[in-house]
Parts: C-alpha cells; sequence; structure tokens
C-alpha cells in the first residue's frame, strides 16, 4: 500500500493530484458530456461513471500512481494518468496513460502540459520501462497531443476489442519507452 495523500505535481499552469471523494461530482459531469466521450461511444451514466471514479481510486491505492485530477486556478479540467493495464487484454499485461478533458480546456494544451507531468512521474519516481497510449481512428485531437509528447506510433500492436455501444473499437497503438522519454527530455 502507498501514501498518496502528499502527492501532487505542479507544472507551470496546473495543479494535480489523486482524487478526493469530493472529485466524484465533477468526474461524472465530464463523463455526461456526450462530446468529449463521443471517443468511446458517447456519455456513461452516473454508475458507470461513479464505478470508473471507483477504479481510478482503488488504482491509487494498489500501484501508487493512476489518473490525476487536474485543475487549473481551483477549476476541475479533467484528468490524465497512468493505468496498469492487466488481465485479459489484446496487448497483455501493459501501462496505458490517457487523459479526459472539459471541452472548454481544450485548445490551450494542458492535456499535454498535463500528460508530460504524468508521464515525468511514472518514468522517474515509479520506474517504469515503456507506456502505451491507444486511441480510435478518428480521434484526431489526441493524434496531435501524441505527436507533440513524441509517442512513437507502433501499428504493429493495433487492436479490436468489443465494446457495449459502438460493436467494435479499434485501437491504435503509440508507445514511449523510459530511455526515449528520458533521451528526449534532457535536452
Amino acid at each position: 500500500m502507498y501514501n498518496i495523500s502528499k502527492l501532487v505535481i505542479n507544472t507551470k499552469r496546473l495543479h494535480l493530484r489523486p482524487w478526493h471523494n469530493n472529485d466524484r461530482e465533477a468526474f461524472a459531469i465530464l463523463h455526461g458530456d456526450p462530446v468529449v466521450m463521443s471517443d468511446l461511444g458517447g456519455a456513461i451514466n452516473r454508475d458507470e461513471a461513479d464505478n470508473k471514479f471507483d477504479h481510478y481510486g482503488i488504482a491509487w491505492v494498489m500501484n501508487g500512481f493512476g489518473c490525476w485530477a487536474v485543475h487549473c486556478n481551483c477549476r476541475f479540467l479533467g484528468y490524465v494518468g497512468v493505468m496498469a493495464n492487466r488481465g485479459e487484454h489484446p496487448l497483455g499485461n501493459h501501462y496505458e496513460v490517457g487523459w479526459r478533458m472539459h471541452r472548454d480546456a481544450w485548445g490551450y494544451g494542458f492535456t499535454t502540459e498535463a500528460v508530460e507531468a504524468a508521464l515525468h512521474d511514472v518514468f522517474t519516481r515509479i520506474g517504469l520501462s515503456e507506456v502505451f497510449a491507444y486511441i480510435g481512428p478518428d480521434d484526431e485531437r489526441s493524434q496531435v497531443i501524441m505527436e507533440r509528447l513524441n509517442l512513437r506510433r507502433d501499428p504493429k500492436r493495433d487492436f479490436s476489442i468489443p465494446h457495449r455501444t459502438l460493436g467494435t473499437w479499434k485501437g491504435l497503438v503509440w508507445v514511449i519507452a523510459a530511455e526515449e522519454w528520458k533521451k528526449i527530455n534532457s535536452n
């Protein structure tokens, strides 16, 4: 078990921290926006959002890392972070970086800034060796972010999985190794 109560990351503009129970409502509102959730087939209901919120909190307790709540000037923007993906998945056991931000936070570089901080954390504090990201083929906004972050496209790892509303979801895979990350960010 990890003591996560004192973990925070401050960037130039953002404050990242593990989840507090009072974030639950903001988390549900974010996931209730059909545009924000369009990459996964649309909004999810409150029970689904609460289950996801609980999953993210458990990840912090079990692993000492996970998705960070992202704030700017005390306003909740969304979340970014790295999650352990264990179990049955086409990529096997791995670590995935992901994000979800409110629409009014799009286009200001907040996601890129926050993901940079989250990757720095897992590569330095946690010592992960590699992180994947995967998105749907139509998610051009996220593709731009991955390019800005110097993640490398790895089409041989692309996969398809059953999805509750989309039927099948196709994941385009991007990857960054710790050594690549450190080399790029040492300049």
